[in-house]
């Protein structure tokens, strides 16, 4: 389920956003994957730790880690880095390439 919600940090300037926390194995993961799409499309990314912020806990809670791009979430608990890789293929905007 793709999720589009004003940004709550308007100071990021990456398009490609991982929210997670300390001590937690799917964010080990996740983070894994973006880093190599990422590297791969030759974008930028941020991760941000939730357990810094309460309104990020309240957001986000255990569903870290979540992965955002364009500031529209993509996932949740496990990375497709397929599905990163093509949504990193469109600009940003959300519209594919043509």
């Amino acid at each position: 389920m793709l999720v589009s919600r004003p940004s709550i940090r308007p100071d990021i300037a990456s398009r490609v956003v991982v929210y997670s926390r300390a001590d937690c194995h799917l964010c080990d993961e996740a983070r894994a994957v973006v880093a190599a799409v990422c590297a791969d499309a030759g974008e930028t990314w941020q991760e941000i730790d939730i357990d810094a912020e309460p309104s990020l806990v309240e957001r986000y809670g255990e569903y870290v880690p979540v992965v955002e791009v364009d500031g529209v979430q993509q996932a949740f608990w496990r990375v497709d880095a397929a599905r990163l890789a093509r949504r990193l293929a469109r600009p940003p905007g959300g519209k594919k390439k043509t």
